[in-house]
């Protein structure tokens, strides 16, 4: 086995998917601030993501029309930019929702035919 081949390879497919994934969580529960994505990406996929790579995500979705953000004032401390998915994010999600489906099916039937 080739580990150095695999984690390439690992980070990659984790990189590939998550605007898929960051899509999805706001696309099924309600808007998030950065921080509280980060978590809910965690919990819900076991993808170990860093601000530093969600921010930016986040400023390309943003720039696509897929998410859009606001400034939420705290009782204590600094506003919050929360954001949220946009109606063209939804109908994005959904066909990206159907090509995952679709690949996925077709793999699992080639893993299970080796």
């Amino acid at each position: 086995m080739n580990k150095e081949f695999i984690d390439k390879w690992i980070s990659q497919l984790k990189k590939g998917s998550l605007s898929f994934v960051v899509l999805g969580i706001l696309a099924y529960d309600q808007e998030y601030y950065g921080y509280d994505l980060i978590q809910e990406v965690k919990k819900k996929t076991a993808i170990d993501i860093a601000e530093g790579t969600l921010y930016p995500l986040l400023i390309r979705l943003k720039n696509e029309g897929l998410v859009e953000s606001n400034w939420v004032p705290q009782e204590t401390g600094i506003p919050r930019k929360y954001y949220k998915i946009t109606k063209e994010g939804q109908s994005t999600f959904l066909e990206m929702r159907t090509y995952w489906t679709s690949l996925n099916q077709h793999l699992t039937t080639l893993t299970h035919a080796l």
